[in-house]
């Protein structure tokens, strides 16, 4: 279910994949289409992932459920109803995923995304080193053996999935996040955020 595409065609009339990065995710919609409109793909994004697992848990406990989140990943990463072409970096629905697993890991995770954004504007920082804490979080809280093999597989896969953020963060050419005035959008007309990024 891809939402970061779905919500921006039928709300707004655009193409998410042909704006900004040209990524499905919550953080380009984020940064094209304001916060709102980022705001409800990723609440989308990450009950996609805790449905999965929840359902996983309630079918056969917690490998099942492991098993479940994951196969919701890789769906956001390559959605089935965009015919396998690149969705999202699966950070929303890996929260997700950890938040029926492994509840207070996960939030305290998300604290950490809320901290090292705020203090850098930058997502991709922020997704970076919330899931790479995701399991030392996980092992704290004792979580059991699938589910932490669980979070230390999401945070290698999602630093993976922004390698081209790393890249382009060593070079100084990632882009922060504004947060702009209540009404204002960053979807304007010639604007820099309108041509596609890889």
């Amino acid at each position: 279910m891809p939402w970061g595409y779905w919500l921006p065609r039928v709300l707004r009339g655009v193409d998410i994949r042909t704006l900004g990065s040209g990524n499905t995710g919550a953080t380009n919609v984020w940064r094209v289409l304001g916060f709102k409109m980022g705001l409800a793909v990723a609440i989308l994004d990450v009950a996609k992932g805790a449905v999965a697992a929840l359902l996983g848990l309630w079918l056969g406990g917690d490998l099942v459920a492991v098993l479940a989140g994951v196969a919701a990943m890789v769906g956001h990463w390559r959605p089935l109803f965009l015919r396998f072409a690149r969705g999202g970096k699966t950070v929303a629905t890996t929260g997700g995923v950890a938040l029926a697993l492994a509840p207070f890991a996960a939030l305290v995770a998300a604290g950490v995304w809320l901290i090292v954004f705020f203090l850098t504007r930058y997502a991709s920082v922020a997704s970076i080193v919330a899931a790479i804490s995701l399991p030392l979080w996980a092992l704290l809280f004792g979580a059991s053996w699938p589910v932490l093999a669980f979070t230390a597989g999401a945070a290698l896969a999602i630093v993976v999935l922004h390698r081209t953020n790393i890249r382009r963060l060593a070079a100084g050419e990632e882009h922060k996040i504004k947060l702009r005035r209540p009404g204002e959008t960053s979807l304007t007309s010639g604007g820099p955020l309108q041509s596609k990024r890889v």
